[in-house]
């Protein structure tokens, strides 16, 4: 079973674009997974990286107390 929630696969398959011709890639938007972004900039040094802004909701509303998490997933639709 191929496990595409490690850094190690992304540090392959980044490589194997690199040997296939790719010179470079500008940006890259992640789910922010462990050693992920430090994989990226040791294939591509000069690519900018940014978290994705669903993971970043997603993560954030775990710090949203349970009672209101309903009227601020409610309220963030509107965002």
């Amino acid at each position: 079973m191929v496990k595409f929630q490690s850094a190690s696969f992304w540090m392959g398959a980044l490589t194997d674009l690199k040997a296939r011709g790719v010179e470079d890639v500008l940006v890259t938007v992640t789910d922010n997974l462990n050693g992920f972004t430090d994989t990226i900039k040791s294939v591509f040094s000069d690519s900018t990286t940014q978290i994705c802004v669903v993971h970043q909701i997603r993560n954030s509303c775990r710090y949203v107390v349970w009672k209101e998490k309903k009227e601020f997933l409610a309220d963030l639709k509107n965002i």
